[in-house]
């Protein structure tokens, strides 16, 4: 199983990227639950978002609530990180992972990890 992760890149406060991770070797992506986390030096890798794939039940973390959508395409393999109205507080390496659970937001719960994107915000 392999996970791309890309969209990531520089941007000023209160501008706007969006994440895309393709998800291959997988017999069927749309048993799996699509996840959301992000590291910063000196943080601990923390979760952003989710989306089951039971009944596309979706969570975010209350720090991007209201900024960023989650998405996913079980057609092409694809999940989705919408983010708008950046803040330099969300700087940091991004990465999508694939849980068997139907709900998932802690680190241990994730099967597969995607290698990040970086995205940097400067004010």
């Amino acid at each position: 199983v392999q996970l791309q992760a890309s969209g990531g890149g520089s941007v000023q406060t209160g501008g706007s990227l969006r994440l895309s991770c393709a998800a291959s070797g997988l017999s069927s992506f749309s048993i799996y639950t699509v996840g959301w986390f992000r590291s910063a030096p000196g943080r601990e890798r923390e979760f952003v978002s989710t989306m089951s794939y039971r009944d596309r039940k979706i969570y975010y973390s209350q720090s991007v609530e209201g900024r960023f959508t989650i998405s996913r395409d079980n057609a092409k393999n694809m999940v989705h990180l919408q983010m708008n109205s950046l803040k330099p507080e969300d700087t940091g390496v991004y990465f999508c992972a694939l849980s068997g659970r139907s709900r998932a937001r802690d680190v241990y719960e994730y099967d597969y990890w995607g290698q990040g994107t970086q995205v940097t915000v400067s004010s």
